[in-house]
């Protein structure tokens, strides 16, 4: 087993598919959300925590705080973009809270799953998984295309 937990902010798209297909292979989820459980899809409480309540407030509503927790609460964070797109800046201050905790990242082109299970075997242990990118409004079919890569690297004998 190499995951243990997956955590995510659940913004739309890469963060929400995360959470959907860690569901869908039964890994159990978390993370830290904003007040009110604020997301670009639901924007009036009690936001993402109707449909998960697993996920936790942070007491702010400023979205840079459950950014940084759950890099900091995380073993190791898998950043997942298009090659389409510039990083947007929640992306890239995800990869600057890593730096700051010290935890280990991995950023990936939505194709290159190859690359993932040595970052993940690397390890040595099950980890929390936080797994972040760009929203589904900044990276249109961003959601989907995470979900299969995420799906593909579930599926790998191992990993589970």
């Amino acid at each position: 087993m190499l995951i243990k937990k997956i955590r995510s902010g659940g913004q739309s798209g890469v963060d929400r598919a995360a959470l959907d297909t860690a569901r869908k292979f039964s890994i159990p989820i978390c993370g830290w959300v904003p007040e009110g459980g604020w997301a670009e899809d639901y924007p009036s409480p009690p936001g993402l925590l109707r449909d998960y309540p697993e996920l936790v407030e942070t007491g702010s509503e400023n979205i840079d705080i459950r950014t940084e927790w759950n890099a900091r609460d995380a073993d190791g964070t898998l950043i997942l973009f298009s090659d389409v797109e510039t990083q947007s800046r929640g992306t890239l201050y995800t990869r600057m809270m890593v730096t700051k905790h010290s935890n280990s990242v991995l950023a990936v082109n939505i194709g290159e799953v190859e690359k993932v299970l040595p970052w993940l075997r690397s390890f040595g242990q099950p980890i929390e998984l936080n797994v972040a990118g760009p929203r589904e409004s900044e990276s249109p079919g961003i959601y989907q295309a995470a979900c299969t890569l995420l799906g593909e690297l579930f599926s790998e004998e191992g990993v589970l």
